[in-house]
């Protein structure tokens, strides 16, 4: 049976101020009416069970979380007491999961992506089902194809065509992962066909994903073993933070995917969206004839390239700007230029820095 791991421990800085350590990114409803984290699980409706959802967070989030999801069960929500990346969160996933079944399926996925159509997504699950029957031992992830020379992601470089296309769906082996690129080689990857974005959604059985971690990660596992054994102990709660807490944070990337061999990769059917930055809501909402993308209230005169968002009723007026990025929340209010974006993350280590806590 297929139970989905979504990934909802991230803190979004970049979407900061509306993005806070009390309600980051993938809690916050920046693609729709509904939090990113409700569209991934809405997303899974009748092809997971509501009970074989499990949402891997930090500890700070789990009550907000559990406001969002009432019928969601507590034990369905699982708090980190700190963070160590995407690796231990799935080991410590498949460690869990593995302790009521030896033969199940993880879908693994974050939680703040945006994908338009629930049923390609589900089609493409399906595939994946599909391949792990033929190779239980195989690791599958998806690619998106790129459309613009993406410098911030990682990319995949196919191999050999394992199928011929089956219902619009192509299946690859993966010849290497690829770090994040420069201009120039992610506009040749662009060129050369054969690379994917690594969309960082996963299907794989529990029991394969952690023996890859066994041979790779070892001592990581020890500790996760652990958790795994005190789950149903008075002192559960003590004995994973102390041996969280001892785990070395690496990504699943790192630990796992880039030193295996058996690697299957989805042409992705469905259209997807990191949604990485401020900017990504111009793809999401369109924009204006001036090329602005409004969110909330706004009086724009002689405003061009911007994108402002606003909550509640509180009006936003721009006169004679371009290119601006304007987020007003009720603590804190955002003007940067677009092209200086990724420099908020440089706000969230000043405000820390200067123990501006309430602003976090």
């Amino acid at each position: 049976m297929l139970h989905a791991v979504i990934m909802a421990g991230g803190s979004g800085t970049r979407f900061w101020p509306a993005s806070r350590r009390g309600r980051p990114k993938q809690l916050l409803n920046l693609a729709g009416e509904n939090s990113m984290l409700q569209a991934t699980v809405a997303r899974l409706n009748g092809k997971v069970q509501p009970d074989n959802v499990l949402v891997v967070t930090n500890k700070r989030l789990v009550q907000p979380i559990q406001e969002q999801f009432p019928d969601l069960p507590a034990a369905s929500i699982l708090g980190e007491p700190c963070k160590r990346d995407t690796a231990p969160c799935i080991g410590l996933a498949a460690v869990c999961l593995l302790r009521n079944d030896p033969e199940v399926t993880m879908a693994v996925m974050p939680a703040d992506h945006v994908i338009t159509s629930k049923e390609e997504f589900q089609r493409g699950l399906t595939k994946a089902e599909e391949l792990l029957k033929d190779d239980p031992t195989m690791l599958v992830t998806f690619g998106i194809r790129p459309t613009y020379p993406a410098e911030s992601f990682g990319y995949i470089e196919r191999g050999e065509e394992l199928r011929g296309t089956e219902k619009g769906l192509a299946v690859y082996r993966v010849q290497k992962f690829r770090e994040k690129p420069d201009k120039e080689r992610a506009e040749r990857y662009l060129k050369e066909g054969g690379f994917y974005w690594n969309s960082g959604i996963f299907v794989w059985k529990a029991a394969t994903i952690l023996a890859a971690l066994k041979k790779h990660q070892p001592t990581m596992v020890v500790h996760l073993e652990k958790i795994a054994d005190a789950i149903d102990s008075d002192n559960f709660q003590a004995v994973f933070q102390e041996e969280f807490a001892k785990i070395e944070g690496i990504s699943i990337d790192y630990a796992v995917m880039e030193n295996s061999d058996n690697i299957a990769v989805i042409e992705a059917p469905f259209d997807w969206d990191d949604v990485g930055n401020w900017n990504s809501l111009s793809r999401l909402h369109g924009e204006t004839e001036e090329g602005n993308t409004i969110l909330g209230k706004h009086l724009g005169i002689q405003t061009k390239g911007s994108i402002v968002r606003t909550e509640g009723e509180h009006l936003v007026v721009t006169v004679g700007v371009e290119d601006l990025i304007v987020v007003h929340t009720p603590e804190a209010t955002l003007v940067a230029h677009k092209n200086e974006e990724e420099s908020i993350r440089q706000i969230v280590q000043e405000l820390e820095a200067r123990q501006w806590v309430h602003y976090l």
